[in-house]
């Protein structure tokens, strides 16, 4: 049974790795499916990270961003988080809606909605896929939506996790489309017990 995360072995991360991949690319997939226009996104790469490492990661605790959180049940319980820099929120609203914003501030709750909605789709999108690899039932929460600095969106999932598992898996891949790249961060946090099944569910833990 794993302890923590440093215990994981080369192969394990390698494996985790694969599930990153194969998940941003299904949720590349449902991206292009919901705009209406082909997406794709490059090889992303994939970390297992502490809790302050990842969010210096992806931009820094002060940073204010969008995040599309939602909770894990069923075979696996954790967190996972869409997290929404400006770009990519130009990109969805723009593509949708036929408008930007400027700043976060001039979100409505029209613009709110597309937001949560996209974000759930890319997240389920990867779960569907990490659950079909591993033959297992993953349910997810109703979608919650926050604007804030990325420390303070985390500092919550976190304060209820964080007594298993202080690390999160990052995925950082960039969407393209039209030749434009725009960076996308998926965030999945599994708690160890979890972590620990799925491993062995996938074939390369003994437990």
């Amino acid at each position: 049974m794993l302890k923590n995360y440093d215990q994981l072995t080369s192969m394990e991360i390698d494996t985790l790795r694969e599930i990153g991949s194969i998940g941003t690319g299904n949720a590349a997939t449902a991206l292009s499916q919901m705009l209406g226009k082909e997406v794709r996104i490059t090889m992303p790469e994939v970390r297992i990270m502490g809790y302050n490492e990842a969010i210096e990661w992806i931009g820094g605790p002060e940073a204010v961003t969008a995040g599309v959180l939602v909770k894990m049940g069923g075979d696996v319980g954790g967190i996972m988080l869409s997290v929404q820099k400006l770009e990519l929120v130009n990109f969805i609203l723009e593509t949708m809606l036929g408008q930007g914003i400027r700043g976060y501030e001039e979100l409505e709750e029209l613009q709110q909605s597309a937001l949560i909605e996209i974000g759930n789709i890319m997240i389920s999108a990867f779960v569907t896929a990490l659950s079909g690899l591993a033959g297992i039932n993953i349910n997810l929460t109703v979608p919650a939506f926050a604007v804030d600095m990325q420390g303070a969106i985390l500092a919550v999932p976190m304060a209820e996790y964080g007594g298993m598992s202080d690390y999160l898996m990052t995925i950082g891949g960039n969407f393209v489309c039209n030749g434009q790249e725009i960076p996308s961060h998926l965030l999945l946090s599994p708690d160890l017990r979890s972590l620990d099944f799925l491993l062995r569910k996938l074939g390369v833990s003994d437990g």
